[in-house]
């Protein structure tokens, strides 16, 4: 039954093209002829459903979409000399109205199409906006309309984020062909097949046909977040159909719109918005989330930890995904993501690692230890030569993350003797040999081929994950000031390091042991591999662990600074996690709002681009409206 109900393309096909866009019949489904209306085509549950899933079905349109626009504008991603124009122009942060990947007609058709089924749900299934029911009492129709409702507030706060405004798609537009005459209109448009319907109560007392005079409108960022907040938190009392009851498989629940994904997405407009308490309070319901078959099922354990860290990227689990669009070349559910990352087979290898993203897992240590002959004389601190530590970050950097291609060829593993020892020369500062040895070799993006056929072009797009939702409370906690049983305020930041390293900041649970973020990939207090913040701060060379430097942050006026280093380390921490997976440029925003200083963002992306380009990309991102992409302009 999942295989043939999961975002189902030939159901949905003909349901959407000649009920939600009309006039889009070509796009959706040019082969069909059938003349169907929505009164006869909505007759019961099950065809509700069936339209539903279309709507997942246009998500799937999103994802190469929005991971290229959240990755290749950040730090991270780079294309290659095989790069089209449109990916091209995203890297140069000069994109044209014909870019694909910067094209908004995805948003419209997902927008436009969620308008569709709100709006008959709410025609002929007015109890689901009759909030005098208990939600004991709500039902199916009640869970969908929750979706629908999730949906298109996702749609509308991932468009605002890449363009800083998108226009209000009224929910009597039913098609792109309608959308795109409303938005070239000098003010107002005149709709001419609007339906009205006015409710008595419960039942509806009138239905017809009028036309109306629309408005051109645009919501930018501060106004989606008011908005659709407001609509989450006040129209959808439940969310997620349960398929377990009749297929039993749970993984159905993080495939759909579920109360975690709805909790997530309020979290992340909070914290976008910089409400940082309410943003909390939304990641803690799922931090803290009770399953009776995983307790606490989105904290960190052991379920991917080290070498099974990979399987969050070849499975739909319970206790890791919260929202998971899932593909299935069976079902042509199928994406670019192979293509645009792979050299061998077809594929074009448009997009690669940057070389900072590659540090961010090769320059990480452990097992090492320092020796501190006078510790009110920091600059007296050296490495300890016994114990000069060990590089990399193992199980989520080469071999999942990325790998290195040369000639249709790759280490098999990074204890190959050419990784052990391209890593060990560098150590040694021996910059010939390990320049010698790497000669002819890139880095490929691997984290979407991992057991992947080269012909599969189907691995899941994940939209959020327990990691991410943990990061995020860390980053919270390094900034959030709250009130202790003392009375005294003070941020948490001892909480955040916990999330980071070790997960101590939970109880302890029976057959659950607490993990954390780093603790999960391998680096534990019993290997040095904690993330360790103070009012000392040694800096180490990336790439031989000597100590070249050090931080001090004690005596009175460093508070801030040590939440900004804090909240660096974070950050590096979430790349080395959530890389690649569609958010990072966002979270360079975000950061660079909070600290009201755009040369942040600048700095960190301009530095991936060649000399002769790097001052002049760096200049152009000071300006916070070259942050966005002027589709609306």
């Amino acid at each position: 039954m999942r295989k043939n109900l999961k975002y189902s393309v030939v159901i949905l096909s003909l349901l959407m093209s000649v009920v939600f866009l009309p006039s889009c019949k070509e796009f959706l489904n040019p082969d069909q002829e059938l003349d169907i209306t929505s009164d006869k085509m909505f007759d019961d549950w099950y065809e509700y459903r069936s339209v539903a899933m279309g709507l997942y079905n246009l998500q799937q349109e999103l994802v190469e979409q929005l991971m290229v626009l959240g990755e290749l504008r950040g730090d991270l991603l780079k294309t290659t000399s095989n790069a089209n124009a449109d990916l091209a122009e995203i890297y140069n942060f000069q994109v044209s109205k014909t870019n694909k990947y910067a094209d908004p007609t995805n948003f419209y058709k997902l927008i436009s199409a969620c308008n569709s089924l709100i709006t008959q749900l709410e025609k002929s299934h007015p109890e689901v906006i009759d909030k005098s029911r208990k939600v004991s009492e709500l039902g199916n129709y009640d869970k969908l309309y929750g979706e629908v409702l999730c949906m298109r507030a996702w749609a509308y706060f991932n468009a605002v984020r890449i363009y800083g405004k998108i226009p209000v798609i009224h929910e009597s537009l039913s098609s792109v062909e309608e959308i795109e005459a409303y938005l070239n209109s000098t003010q107002t448009y005149v709709d001419n097949v609007s339906i009205v319907f006015g409710r008595d109560g419960f039942y509806n007392d009138t239905t017809y046909n009028q036309s109306i005079t629309l408005t051109k409108q645009f919501y930018d960022i501060d106004m989606v977040i008011k908005e659709f907040t407001k609509q989450l938190e006040e129209d959808v009392r439940v969310v997620g159909v349960n398929h377990y009851s009749v297929n039993s498989d749970k993984t159905w629940e993080v495939t759909i719109w579920n109360t975690y994904a709805l909790n997530a997405l309020l979290g992340q407009m909070y914290l976008t918005s910089g409400d940082l308490a309410k943003a909390a309070a939304k990641f803690n319901i799922i931090a803290n989330a009770y399953d009776p078959d995983i307790d606490y099922r989105y904290q960190i354990d052991e379920t991917f930890s080290e070498g099974l860290w990979k399987n969050i990227f070849t499975r739909i689990d319970l206790s890791e995904h919260i929202f998971t669009l899932n593909f299935d070349k069976v079902n042509q559910q199928q994406n670019d993501f192979q293509n645009l990352f792979e050299s061998w087979g077809p594929h074009q290898y448009m997009l690669k690692p940057t070389k900072a993203a590659i540090d961010l897992w090769e320059t990480t240590w452990s097992y090492y230890s320092l020796v501190i002959p006078d510790a009110t004389k920091p600059w007296l601190t050296t490495l300890n030569k016994l114990n000069p530590g060990i590089p990399s970050d193992f199980y989520r950097g080469y071999g999942t993350s990325y790998i290195y291609m040369k000639n249709g060829s790759y280490f098999s593993s990074i204890y190959s003797s050419n990784g052990t020892g391209m890593l060990n020369y560098k150590m040694k500062n021996d910059v010939r040999t390990y320049t010698s040895m790497m000669d002819g070799f890139d880095t490929i993006v691997f984290k979407y081929s991992i057991d992947k056929q080269t012909y599969d072009e189907d691995a899941n797009f994940i939209i959020y994950r327990a990691a991410g939702i943990q990061l995020y409370l860390a980053e919270i906690y390094t900034w959030l000031a709250q009130r202790d049983a003392s009375g005294v305020v003070k941020t948490n930041k001892l909480k955040a390091m916990n999330i980071v390293n070790d997960g101590s900041n939970y109880d302890v649970l029976a057959n659950r042991a607490q993990l954390g973020i780093r603790g999960r990939a391998g680096f534990t207090a019993a290997n040095n591999g904690l993330i360790q913040v103070g009012n000392i701060n040694y800096v180490h060379d990336p790439y031989t662990n000597q100590v070249i430097d050090y931080i001090d942050f004690s005596g009175n006026g460093k508070e801030y600074d040590l939440q900004k280093y804090m909240e660096e380390k974070i950050l590096d921490e979430k790349a080395r996690e959530l890389a690649f997976e569609g958010e990072r440029f966002y979270d360079l925003v975000r950061v660079a709002k909070r600290r009201n200083d755009p040369s942040f963002l600048a700095k960190k992306v301009s530095a991936k681009y060649p000399s002769g380009m790097r001052e002049s990309i760096y200049n152009l991102l000071l300006d916070e409206k070259n942050w966005y992409i002027k589709m609306f302009d």
